[in-house]
């Protein structure tokens, strides 16, 4: 029994030893990674808290999209933009309240909102379609350089690159530049995915120009299947 003590007491002396020398280290990491555990729980809730708070406020940008009353749509969107912009629903909320606001009257306010989106959207798909229709409201307006300036720069796929060719084709006709238009109607179309029916509405928009897109076939190959 006496032998078991001693071992016990040499025991317990190299434990004592060991938390002498590493025993405020080990405290220390503890401390650190119980920290971290408790600072991911808490940024968790926080991120679950504001996208509940943005939802709802989404949700009173469409009730008043769906009604057609562009001052609240307008007032919604300021309120998700100001407290949770860097949500998605702040961002879809932009493309939204654009639509609205465009259609309403309120180009400016609707110009401001597609900007907001294509400049602080963190996905950069909502920053390419903001970007897309804001070209088209700045064209309408007749502000043609300002809407190439918006679909100039790289887009995150080449079908937003098509579309932001066929885009530049659309603006081009406009200023009757339909050697402009064509190369990027051709781009456009060769960007697009061939069962797309978008592609087909650009084909359709090159023949109008006199182009046919679709290859020359071999005299070989018509001839056999004459």
């Amino acid at each position: 029994m006496a032998h078991l003590d001693l071992e016990e007491q040499e025991q317990l002396d190299q434990l004592k030893h060991y938390w002498n020398q590493y025993g405020n280290l080990i405290t220390w990491a503890l401390i650190v990674v119980f920290g971290a555990i408790a600072a991911w729980n808490g940024w968790n809730y926080w991120q679950r808290h504001q996208a509940t708070q943005a939802a709802a406020l989404y949700d009173e940008v469409e009730r008043a999209a769906d009604a057609g009353d562009a001052t609240r749509v307008e007032r919604a969107f300021g309120d998700i933009k100001d407290k949770f912009g860097s949500t998605t629903y702040a961002q879809q909320a932009g493309l939204l309240a654009a639509k609205v606001l465009v259609d309403k009257g309120k180009p400016d306010a609707g110009k401001a909102a597609l900007a907001w989106v294509a400049d602080k959207a963190s996905d950069a798909g909502y920053q390419a379609v903001a970007r897309l229709r804001l070209s088209s409201v700045l064209a309408e307006a007749k502000a043609y350089d300002d809407a190439l300036k918006q679909l100039a720069g790289s887009f995150p796929d080449k079908q937003f690159d098509a579309l932001a060719a066929d885009r530049r084709g659309d603006i081009y006709q406009l200023q009757g530049k339909k050697t402009e238009a064509k190369a990027e109607y051709q781009k456009a179309w060769q960007g697009l995915d061939e069962r797309s029916e978008y592609r087909r509405l650009v084909e359709v928009k090159l023949n109008a120009l006199g182009v046919d897109p679709q290859p020359a076939k071999p005299a070989a190959e018509q001839t056999a299947k004459s």
